[in-house]
C-alpha cells in the first residue's frame, strides 16, 4: 500500500509541473520507476504511456489558449515520428549516453534559468524548412533510443535559439512529444519490448489529474519568466532521474 500511495503521490507531482511547460514526464516518470526495480523495458513503456497523456493534455490546453503554431510544428514532427519509430527499435547500452545527455540537460537549464526574454512572445522566426525538418529527425531518433518524447530536446533548443517564445515552444513541445511518444510505443511493441509496470492504473488516474492541473495553470496563469524557470528545474530533475535511472 505504500509503495502505491509513493507512485501515485510523485506522479501527480511530476505530471503537473511537467505539463505546466508542456511536457509529458516520461523522465520523471523513469526516475520514480526505477525506485523500484523494475525491469527497463517496462520502466520505458510504462513513461511513454503517461508521456502520452500527460502530453496530450498540454497539448489541448495551450491549443485553446491559443499558443500552439501549426507552421512551427509541422516540419519538425514531420521527420520526428518515422525518426523516433527507428529509434525505439535499436537497442543500445544506455549508461554513457545517459551521463552524456544528462550533462547537455544541465547546461541547457542553467541558461534557461538565467536567460532573460529578448523579446515579446510570437515575434521571433521559426527555423527554415531544411533545418526543421533536420531537427526533427534528429532529436526524434534521440526520443525513440531513450524511450522519452524528445521535449526536454526541443524546448531548450528552441528558446535559446530565440525561435518561440516561451508558451508558444510549451505548446510545440507537447504537440512533438504527443506524437513521438505514440511512434516511440508502437516500435517498443513491434519489438517485442511492450512491458508495463504494476499499478500503472493508478498511476494514469494520478497523472491525469495532475496533467490537467498543471497544463491549466501553464497555460493561462503563468507569466513567462516563471515558466522559463520551471522549464530549467524540469530539465535539471530529468537530468537526475537519467542519472538515476542508468546509475
Amino acid at each position: 500500500m505504500f509503495e502505491i500511495l509513493v507512485k501515485t503521490a510523485l506522479t501527480f507531482a511530476v505530471a503537473a509541473v511537467y505539463a505546466a511547460v508542456g511536457h509529458g514526464g516520461a523522465s520523471g516518470y523513469l526516475a520514480i520507476l526505477s525506485l523500484f526495480g523494475l525491469p527497463h523495458e517496462a520502466m520505458a513503456t510504462s513513461a511513454l504511456c503517461l508521456n502520452l497523456l500527460v502530453s496530450g493534455l498540454a497539448f489541448a490546453a495551450y491549443l485553446r489558449a491559443g499558443h500552439f503554431s501549426w507552421k512551427m510544428s509541422w516540419p519538425l514532427v514531420l521527420t520526428s515520428v518515422p525518426a523516433a519509430f527507428v529509434g525505439g527499435l535499436v537497442r543500445i547500452s544506455p549508461v554513457s549516453y545517459a551521463r552524456l545527455l544528462a550533462g547537455v540537460l544541465v547546461i541547457a537549464g542553467a541558461q534557461l534559468f538565467w536567460k532573460r526574454e529578448r523579446a515579446p512572445e510570437g515575434a521571433k522566426k521559426s527555423f527554415p524548412r531544411w533545418a526543421a525538418l533536420a531537427v526533427g529527425g534528429v532529436l526524434g531518433t534521440l526520443s525513440g533510443m531513450a524511450g522519452v518524447g524528445g521535449g526536454i530536446f526541443l524546448s531548450p533548443l528552441l528558446i535559446l535559439s530565440g525561435r518561440a517564445g516561451v508558451k508558444e515552444t510549451s505548446a510545440t513541445s507537447a504537440f512533438f512529444i504527443f506524437v513521438n511518444s505514440f511512434s516511440g510505443l508502437l516500435a517498443r511493441y513491434a519489438r517485442g519490448g511492450f512491458q508495463l509496470a504494476p499499478g500503472l492504473p493508478l498511476m494514469i488516474g494520478a497523472a491525469f489529474f495532475g496533467g490537467a492541473f498543471g497544463a491549466s495553470l501553464g497555460a493561462r496563469r503563468f507569466p513567462p519568466r516563471w515558466l522559463r524557470r520551471i522549464l530549467a528545474a524540469v530539465l535539471f530533475t530529468a537530468a537526475l532521474g537519467l542519472l538515476i535511472h542508468h546509475r
